[in-house]
């Protein structure tokens, strides 16, 4: 990156505030394999989770510490001294690391949330700051709802956290309240008045529609940092979207003069579809930038004008954002060569092992299917690095119909090299497969969603099934890949139980 360039650091919160999106919870195998990609992405700080939650961030954020070297690692915690110390520890092997401690600051939740005097909500945050300082030399301080606190009140406690170590100041739009303009005069007022003495965040939220467009108002004005997710997930209505602030940035040079980030951007649709695979939470179709008709057209207008001059319809080049236009079909007789090669050109950095196992997987589908698309391979390779230990694997499965509406399942399932086999009778064909695994394993699970998609089109495609299950009240999401849709499920649903099993002995 040029040094004359105006860096704006990406503060990329997926696997935080992302899995506070109903249903987007990740277990830590998934959370590893994002946060790798984060790094591959470019990403400058990698909020890796919330160390005080439960033993599974902890654990999760401890071992992301071991793969990430060149972006900064933070955790989440509360202005509370046993949040900043379970930070400290789970980030204690991080090469480069970072606690985001936070208390709120605005009136209605210092009297009704907190039940604090701003006086003690100022003594605690820097407090706060100065035991974080014990564990880290990074330290950023937020102030929650800022977009709804009091200008006086946000310098003073704003000054006091600097005083005592804060490097980063973050201002939330916390319930995305805010109007661009807004947030661009809050920013600039903030921005005179720390003058250098450390940087401005933002983490604007989506209640509105206007969480990206408010975090680039903010930059305008003085901001250096934004903090966003993948496809901008989070609680609510989400968070500003990384894609869409980066791309503005890169396609309107026109406003944003000498400023960048240090994203590669050719690593934006990858790491959306990583995302998406691993959440069970598909961007809508005409989402900017990653959605898939956001490269579509379908107006005879806009082909005709497409054809004739990309410009002419389009702002940036699918290619930018990692999208590929290769033309080699893949296919039963292609090697490993070929395929690891268009691994890495989807953005993939596979191990051995990994490259190993994905490719068995390839060459099983290809006995079954003509061409392999990129789709398909993204999502092989994407269910064979994000898999957790298989404490159950399905063997077989065989169903039969039953009069009535219920259907017979057998089930043949591996568990710690023994194989076990039984059958069950469902109101269905799904439930009977579900059940007989429940019988197998000895686990009762409560199914909360079933969707099946087809990866691409025709009647040979990988049918890709998402499950969340509940066991013990919490919910997990298990992903299942088959030609065979009942395969797929079978799969998913086991999915989800190891996912509870791999989280239960973190417990």
């Amino acid at each position: 990156m040029s040094k004359d360039k105006d860096i704006v650091k990406i503060f990329d919160t997926t696997l935080r505030d992302g899995e506070q999106s109903p249903g987007a919870s990740m277990n830590t195998k998934e959370k590893i394999e994002i946060a790798k990609h984060l790094q591959k992405l470019g990403v400058d700080i990698i909020e890796a989770g919330f160390a005080a939650a439960s033993d599974g961030d902890f654990d999760a954020i401890k071992q992301i510490t071991r793969v990430v070297d060149k972006s900064i690692v933070c955790s989440l915690a509360r202005a509370i001294d046993n949040d900043i110390k379970k930070a400290g520890e789970a980030l204690v092997e991080a090469k480069y690391k970072r606690i985001h401690t936070f208390i709120a600051t605005s009136p209605i939740h210092m009297q009704y949330k907190l039940k604090m005097t701003p006086d003690e909500v100022i003594k605690r945050a820097v407090e706060s700051v100065s035991y974080a300082k014990t564990f880290v030399d990074d330290v950023e301080f937020s102030c929650e709802d800022a977009g709804r606190s009091e200008m006086p009140f946000l310098k003073e406690i704003i000054d006091a956290v600097i005083n005592a170590g804060a490097k980063t100041i973050n201002i939330p739009d916390t319930v995305g309240y805010r109007l661009p303009m807004e947030m661009g005069e809050i920013i600039k007022e903030l921005n005179e008045f720390i003058d250098n003495r450390a940087t401005i965040s933002v983490h604007c939220h989506n209640d509105l529609g206007l969480a990206s467009a408010n975090s680039l108002f903010s930059v305008l004005n003085g901001a250096r940092q934004i903090e966003c997710t993948i496809n901008g997930l989070g609680e609510r209505a989400g968070n500003a979207s990384l894609e869409e602030v980066v791309m503005t940035m890169k396609i309107r040079k026109d406003i944003f003069k000498n400023m960048d980030t240090n994203i590669n951007t050719k690593e934006i649709y990858p790491a959306s579809r990583l995302i998406a695979t691993v959440t069970g939470i598909e961007p809508q179709p005409n989402k900017a930038i990653v959605g898939k008709n956001a490269f579509a057209h379908e107006s005879g207008i806009h082909q005709d004008g497409v054809l004739k001059h990309k410009e002419t319809y389009e702002i940036m080049r699918a290619e930018d954002i990692g999208l590929s236009k290769n033309s080699i079909v893949l296919g039963k007789l292609s090697g490993r060569h070929a395929f690891k090669d268009r691994a890495e050109k989807l953005g993939f950095d596979l191990s051995d092992e990994e490259l190993k196992s994905a490719f068995e997987r390839f060459k099983k589908l290809a006995d079954r299917k003509r061409e392999i698309a990129d789709a398909d391979i993204r999502m092989i390779i994407t269910d064979e690095t994000t898999t957790i230990k298989d404490f159950y694997k399905l063997v077989n499965l065989q169903l039969a119909d039953c009069q009535d509406g219920l259907a017979t399942a057998a089930a043949t399932i591996e568990f710690e090299d023994n194989k076990l086999t039984d059958a069950a009778v469902g109101d269905g064909t799904i439930d009977s497969v579900f059940k007989v695994i429940d019988r197998i394993s000895g686990y009762n699970g409560v199914l909360k969603d079933y969707r099946v998609e087809a990866v691409t089109e025709g009647r040979d495609a990988l049918a890709k099934v998402i499950v969340k299950v509940n066991f013990d009240k919490e919910t997990f999401i298990g992903h299942g890949l088959n030609i065979d849709t009942m395969i797929a499920s079978a799969k998913a649903y086991i999915g989800a139980l190891n996912s509870y099993l791999s989280m239960k002995k973190v417990k």
